[in-house]
């Protein structure tokens, strides 16, 4: 009869937990779950209490409680490690409590005068929650369903871990809320950070709470104000070489302690944390953890959302500003032809010093200081400029160190049109500080300023054509028509009939500039020494014209410039052309062959013809002079007499036509030998030391012609036929008589 009556209290007691546990799973909250628990269990049991106590942060804490012995309530919370770890795996008893070498709990109970008690644990598989307590005040014997009710503590171990993912999802969806209705971009920074730190701080029941962002260029975590609550942290906190963020904030996503900080990040990019401090009630948890997480991570969008649109803010008013200036910078295109006002405006939009320099780093235009001390700086520049873009010929841009100040820098960008160089714009700026508008205000000023360079040199070229078509109608032997001529030469005003000299330049580029690129890239470098040629020319005088004629490059160069020493004034003038030239990165060779005064303008033609004669032997004979003057040329001026006639080509022909066929394509080259011999007075040991070959070497050589010319070198007369006929060939160009032989 007794067991029967145990056995139906048994399945009735079964038959309440599994009641219970089913409607625990239907509760969202976990303290509305813990508190049904408790109230069922002390109307089911007819216990004196019932207690839910959680394990957080190593101490016993009651969550839920039903019941009297309201003075055992006031003993908790207790510390983990006083009591039994038993409690957390396995049901304990008031019979099994004596077993027990030291528990606080069991102490507590027996003070608290509690006959019959036992715990049941909350845990899965997963984690230990805690346990559930039940107590009477009287002895009540105990029923054997150990395994039941620890099934059950299994179950509210589920329960409770589902309770607090609904409300973890319940907190995110709220948060989602919040922050979609407290949060606009149009707010300013201040009113986000106070917002989002009191969600923090509240959502959290912490005392405080305050954002840090990083700023790169100090290197250092700067305090965002405002926080919640009061500030006792420094207001930076320095990198440094210690870039691990856990030693800046040692309780990094850390729980179970007074503090907490998570990072905020963008694009796996760390741009600040979100710290919080001293906790209401016991330690940080894993769900404060999980509501700092959610909110860092919104910070941190709403953070760079702001940002970004305030930059895009900031660069629509930047860009409304640019376009302005851009319409004002056309407008000096259009009313000037220069750069003064160009870079005057360029510089108050930098707010510091611009230059622009031409293709050959001469500066043109500028805004700096105008004083001697000022010129020097340029100067300085300019020299320091050719040697950097002697490094980097193929960058568009590159920097230069400001030699007053090592924290500025000039930075050069090229300006380019119409597919080539035009010149150099330089800003000085602070070494570092380049954004993309600051890159685009730059694009915006090499672009105004190549149009003006485009302008100036569509008014040159145009100037040009009208001076080869001048040029053109006074160098020909017969003039036609005078009063074009004159009509020009007014149009230039250029004094005709001032007595002038003709100079014809021949501009050769190195071996090296040979070999690379094709020949319209090559010609591209000789026009660029052309054209830097010409940029000097005021230097030396007024009155000098260059022009260029049948793909030839002259000067006109007025005879007074001489000062009746006109061997002196053309050894300077070559020494300046030199000099002017030395800054190109281009390697060349300049030659210039000189022609005679004139004082008619048939006489510009025979200047003209006597400078391409003095070229033509200055190449074949005399290049380390540089330049002759026709005059100076000794017997080359008689000979410039003959007319081009066939009697010349057959005099030449019969004279070295063999010896140049022969060389032609060989190592040894005879008619070079034949020429230094005749000029050493046909000395064989001078000629051998000239030639740099030993005495032996050459006298095969003089045999060798002597047999292809059939001729005598020891006779005078052949002697001097050959000579003749050297100059005659190197006067011409070496191309009169190559079709007779």
């Amino acid at each position: 009869m007794v067991d029967n009556k145990r056995d139906k209290l048994m399945k009735k007691v079964e038959n309440h937990l599994r009641t219970t546990s089913r409607q625990l799973i239907k509760i969202d909250t976990e303290e509305e779950a813990l508190k049904y628990l408790t109230d069922s269990f002390c109307s089911a049991l007819y216990c004196d209490f019932v207690a839910v106590i959680l394990n957080e942060g190593e101490k016993f804490i009651p969550k839920a409680w039903s019941g009297n012995l309201s003075s055992l309530a006031s003993s908790f919370p207790l510390y983990s490690d006083e009591c039994s770890p038993k409690l957390l795996f396995q049901s304990l008893t008031y019979q099994t409590a004596d077993s027990l070498m030291v528990c606080r709990l069991a102490e507590i109970l027996k003070k608290a005068d509690v006959k019959t008690w036992f715990t049941v644990p909350l845990k899965d598989d997963i984690q230990h929650f805690g346990f559930c307590i039940v107590g009477f005040l009287s002895y009540v014997p105990l029923l054997d369903m150990e395994t039941p009710f620890e099934e059950f503590g299994k179950d509210i171990a589920v329960a409770m871990a589902v309770a607090r993912q609904k409300e973890a999802q319940l907190r995110k969806i709220e948060g989602f809320e919040w922050i979609s209705k407290n949060i606009s971009l149009d707010a300013p920074l201040e009113q986000h950070i106070a917002e989002l730190t009191s969600k923090a701080g509240i959502g959290t029941n912490a005392d405080f709470a305050c954002i840090y962002l990083f700023n790169e260029k100090e290197d250092c975590f700067v305090f965002q104000p405002p926080s919640y609550g009061k500030m006792d942290r420094p207001p930076k906190i320095m990198v440094e070489d210690k870039y691990v963020l856990k030693e800046h904030f040692p309780f990094l996503e850390t729980i179970s302690g007074c503090q907490m900080t998570v990072p905020l990040v963008i694009d796996l990019k760390t741009i600040g944390v979100l710290h919080i401090e001293n906790k209401r009630e016991g330690v940080f948890t894993e769900e404060d953890l999980k509501v700092l997480e959610m909110l860092a991570n919104h910070i941190a969008t709403i953070l760079d959302n702001a940002r970004l649109y305030n930059s895009e803010k900031e660069h629509k008013q930047r860009l409304h500003f640019l376009l302005d200036y851009q319409q004002a910078l056309l407008k000096e295109t259009a009313v000037d032809n220069n750069f003064e006002g160009i870079t005057t405006m360029l510089g108050r939009l930098f707010q510091d010093s611009v230059i622009v320099f031409n293709r050959f780093m001469q500066p043109i235009s500028y805004n700096t200081d105008e004083t001697e001390a000022g010129s020097q700086l340029i100067e300085q520049l300019a020299e320091l400029a050719r040697e950097e873009r002697g490094k980097q010929r193929v960058t568009d841009a590159f920097h230069v160190s400001d030699p007053q100040d090592v924290r500025y820098c000039f930075s050069f960008w090229m300006i380019n049109g119409s597919g080539s160089l035009l010149g150099y714009l330089a800003v000085r700026r602070l070494r570092g500080e380049m954004d993309e508008f600051d890159q685009l205000t730059v694009d915006l000023g090499r672009n105004i300023c190549s149009i003006q360079f485009i302008k100036q040199k569509l008014v040159l070229d145009t100037k040009e054509q009208m001076k080869d078509s001048f040029i053109s109608k006074l160098l020909t032997e017969k003039i036609e028509d005078r009063d074009s001529i004159l009509q020009y030469a007014n149009l230039y005003q250029w004094d005709l009939f001032r007595s002038h000299r003709i100079a014809v330049l021949s501009i050769s580029l190195g071996e090296e500039e040979l070999k690379e690129g094709n020949l319209l890239e090559q010609q591209a470098k000789k026009n660029l020494i052309w054209d830097l040629i010409r940029s000097h020319l005021p230097e030396l005088g007024s009155g000098i014209l260059a022009a260029s004629h049948q793909e030839q490059l002259l000067l006109i160069v007025p005879i007074d410039l001489e000062h009746n020493r006109p061997k002196q004034f053309w050894e300077s003038f070559y020494q300046h052309i030199k000099k002017w030239i030395d800054v190109s990165p281009v390697a060349y060779s300049v030659l210039a062959g000189i022609g005679g005064n004139t004082h008619t303008l048939e006489d510009y033609y025979i200047s003209y013809q006597q400078a391409i004669q003095a070229l033509n032997v200055l190449a074949s004979r005399f290049r380390k002079n540089g330049f002759a003057l026709f005059e100076d040329l000794g017997s080359y001026v008689i000979l410039h007499q003959l007319d081009h006639c066939l009697a010349v080509d057959l005099f030449m022909t019969k004279q070295i036509g063999p010896l140049i066929k022969y060389s032609e394509g060989k190592n040894i080259d005879l008619y070079n030998t034949l020429h230094v011999f005749l000029q050493n007075n046909g000395n064989v040991t001078n000629t051998a030391e000239e030639l740099y070959i030993h005495r032996s070497s050459l006298l095969y050589r003089l045999e060798k012609i002597e047999s292809l010319l059939s001729a005598d070198l020891n006779d005078a007369e052949v002697r001097f036929n050959l000579m003749m006929a050297l100059k005659l060939y190197e006067m011409y160009g070496n191309k009169i008589g190559q079709d007779l032989w």
